[in-house]
């Protein structure tokens, strides 16, 4: 079952109106033609996709297998394994790929993960080894620089289970100018940032993990990169910031806190409860952390701006745990008077906060409450202004279009409302196309499952085209021999990356998405039309698109 609508029907109340341009009518569809099954059940056998456009293969992490498996695609429609990248004798766990050319790089994970990983390079015709480098703790991202001059890794850098090690998060800058055989690396750090933890802490960084320096503290997520190749932006999740890099320097330049989400205002709704057996999607007395997952960046009047999938994340670990429910708080009775009625398990009660940050005034008890992510997407200038989110839209479109789905989670179907009291639909993948003179965000929810389609060619004047969710709700996610039921659909989209018409199999825009939970690797058509204002219509595919180079958290002009 195949849940689809466009903006039209929507509403204004669901989208801000669409900006000035050349054409009266602009409409987007996404139609699924392609479709991989790996069989494997919730254990990441699908997760980050890559798109090699001289093969016309797509490069698809399985952390279940520890492989990069490789599907052909020349048939967009019938995407074929043709083979496997084993990286299993050179780590523990695959964590993400991207290609350039004829080079694929891979980031992988060390056992522990606490000890420095590497990226290991591959040819992307052969699939050879060709070459490794070290890099930081949990390279949890990589990507190509524009040119190609440079790879670019998030370390992330997380602690261990006791929270007894806790490596530093850092940026690695691998140096391909001279060859693959030839390259260097150097590390983005932040230690500057060391012993300014109160300072930065009053700038909005949360900094809170036990006896860690910023360094330490700093868990780089997900990276973007400028069309130049000059910058980079690293999103740091838990600490809910975003840091500029300049990447011919491997320095760290700039560090900006993304603030909260009012969820009192209008527009701001959510649904806090999963045990209110309704849809209730409303206001409260409520901070979200942005917290984005996946983000990338454009170009709009020679400025650029950083889109994010704003997911959430806590820290919830053995020696050391944030989390706690609102009904579990000390509420400061001047800033909460209700506080019995609201903490009831049906209103805000069961919402997953933090005990980290609340108690302003140092006294014992919370006077503000804090949640995570903002189940939305984001567009924010470079300096970190924010000039768009998409408020309450994610929440909203799912429970019109799938009101006994609403909020379900991503491993098991019948689920009503389950994921209301944690992030909701749980915005975590993105990524950009061009198409046209337009800047179209694809945003993967992680949990009802499905992509949120929007028009951010002009990032102040932002529409809604579409939403389509292949997930059959109507049947059992998993069969009885612990396989994915292949009539399931898709279940917890992770990575998602643009194929351009000029660089497509079949000359028409393609969107490739890769499922966490069903371990399914989905390719979908995009079909747009928009009709000039004096009458001429126009099919956007084939000769209508210009190229463009793209991969995981690229910048797209």
């Amino acid at each position: 079952m195949k849940m689809h609508i466009i903006a039209a029907a929507m509403g204004a109340a669901l989208c801000t109106p669409a900006h000035a341009s050349s054409y009266d009518n602009f409409s987007l569809s996404l139609e699924l033609i392609g479709h991989y099954q790996s069989k494997v059940f919730d254990d990441g056998a699908a997760e980050i996709v890559a798109h090699d456009e001289k093969n016309q293969r797509v490069f698809v992490t399985n952390a279940a297998a520890t492989t990069v498996d490789v599907l052909d695609i020349n048939d967009p429609e019938n995407p074929t394994l043709v083979g496997v990248i084993d990286v299993s004798e050179r780590g523990a766990g695959v964590n993400s790929v991207a290609v350039y050319e004829n080079i694929v790089a891979v980031a992988i994970e060390s056992d522990p993960k606490q000890h420095p990983g590497i990226v290991a390079f591959y040819n992307a015709a052969d699939l050879t080894y060709i070459d490794d480098v070290t890099v930081g703790a949990l390279p949890d991202m990589v990507t190509f620089t524009p040119n190609g001059h440079y790879a670019l890794v998030a370390n992330e850098g997380e602690p261990s289970d006791d929270y007894q090690t806790d490596p530093k998060g850092s940026v690695s800058i691998i140096d391909l100018r001279h060859g693959v055989a030839n390259a260097t690396v150097r590390t983005a750090g932040f230690e500057r940032y060391d012993g300014k933890e109160h300072r930065l802490r009053a700038r909005g960084v949360r900094i809170f993990g036990p006896n860690a320096s910023a360094s330490q503290d700093f868990e780089p997520e997900y990276i973007t990169v400028s069309g130049n190749s000059r910058f980079a932006w690293v999103v740091l999740q838990e600490n809910n910031a975003i840091a500029k890099i300049d990447i011919r320097r491997a320095k760290v330049v700039g560090l900006r806190a993304l603030g909260t989400k009012n969820h009192s205002l209008l527009g701001n709704e959510l649904d806090a409860s999963d045990k209110d057996d309704m849809i209730d999607i409303t206001n409260w007395p409520v901070q979200g952390f942005y917290m984005p997952d996946a983000i990338s960046s454009y170009r709009f009047h020679d400025e650029t701006y950083i889109v994010t999938a704003n997911e959430g994340d806590s820290r919830d670990y053995a020696g050391f745990s944030e989390e706690a429910r609102v009904e579990d708080l000390l509420l400061d009775p001047g800033a909460f008077p209700h506080a019995a009625e609201l903490q009831l398990e049906e209103n805000l009660g069961r919402l997953k906060t933090t005990t980290v940050n609340g108690d302003t005034d140092g006294d014992g008890d919370f006077d503000t409450i804090y949640s995570y992510g903002a189940r939305s997407f984001s567009i924010w200038t470079a300096k970190g202004k924010r000039v768009y989110d998409s408020g309450a839209d994610f929440e909203k479109i799912t429970a019109m279009l799938l009101p006994d789905e609403f909020n379900s989670t991503n491993d098991e179907n019948n689920s009503f409302d389950n994921r209301s009291d944690d992030k909701g639909p749980e915005p975590e993948g993105i990524t950009l196309g061009r198409i046209g003179k337009r800047t179209i965000a694809f945003v993967g929810l992680e949990r009802i499952g499905g992509i949120m389609a929007y028009d951010i060619t002009n990032p102040y004047k932002v529409r809604f085209l579409d939403y389509v969710n292949n997930r059959n709700f109507a049947v059992d996610a998993q069969l009885p021999d612990e396989t994915t039921n292949p009539e399931v659909g898709d279940l917890g989209p992770e990575g998602l990356a643009f194929i351009a018409a000029s660089d497509s199999p079949n000359g028409e825009p393609l969107l490739v998405v890769g499922n966490e939970v069903s371990g399914t690797t989905s390719i979908f058509e995009i079909d747009v039309e928009a009709t000039h204002k004096r009458g001429r219509h126009h099919k956007y595919g084939h000769k209508h698109h210009h190229k463009h180079h793209h991969g995981r958290g690229h910048h797209h002009d």
